[in-house]
């Protein structure tokens, strides 16, 4: 089972672009274990098995069975990604929660870029996005003024703004005229940190 387990891992922590020590953290243990797994040393027991197809949205034989699930996954043309509801940030690293869901993705858009999914929280961006909705975001450190955002503030939990950028700070804007918009000069963005991690390319109402 070792080395065909190790191989379907590898996929799957691809696929959802985990790093082994983010892997670590989300299955509850150490970092050496999931090198022994990925290197086909040691093999996981069925419980922690059940724990990473809930994780990646599998069944046990995606994970222990030699199966094409590269080619089925191009063949429907489709890509999923995790779907997170809570992202913190300091001025080093980004931590997530556990995934709580999985989205797809066409394969068209999935060649532009690194995407996950966000469950917005709250109603600051009314009436368009409302809480229990999901977005979907590239990955990416910048972006451009009218863009929706997605963004950390002093290591907090992401927010859901409208991007406005000056030539000395950057506005983060809601969509609901009950909050005021957030201003920060190039000093707090560098110090507080304030840091975009992802523009919003796709909204997914949920009803």
């Amino acid at each position: 089972m070792n080395d065909q387990f190790a191989k379907n891992l590898f996929f799957f922590l691809n696929k959802y672009q985990y790093t082994q020590a983010a892997f670590a953290k989300q299955m509850n243990v150490s970092t050496a274990t999931v090198s022994n797994w990925c290197n086909g040393l040691k093999s996981p027991r069925m419980d922690k098995i059940d724990h990473m197809c809930a994780i990646f949205n599998c069944s046990r034989s995606d994970l222990l069975e030699e199966k094409d699930i590269i080619r089925s996954q191009k063949k429907s043309e489709a890509y999923a990604i995790p779907v997170f509801d809570y992202i913190s940030c300091d001025k080093t690293f980004c931590s997530t929660e556990k995934i709580i869901d999985t989205e797809e993705i066409p394969e068209s858009l999935a060649k532009t870029g690194e995407f996950y999914a966000l469950r917005i929280k709250g109603d600051s961006m009314e009436p368009k996005i409302s809480s229990g909705d999901v977005v979907i975001v590239r990955q990416q450190d910048d972006a451009d003024t009218g863009d929706t955002v997605i963004a950390t503030i002093a290591g907090e939990d992401a927010v859901c703004k409208r991007l406005r950028k000056y030539k000395e700070g950057l506005e983060l804007i809601s969509t609901n005229p009950s909050y005021a918009p957030l201003y920060f000069d190039d000093e707090t963005i560098k110090n507080k940190p304030v840091k975009i991690i992802g523009k919003v390319v796709e909204l997914r109402a949920k009803f």
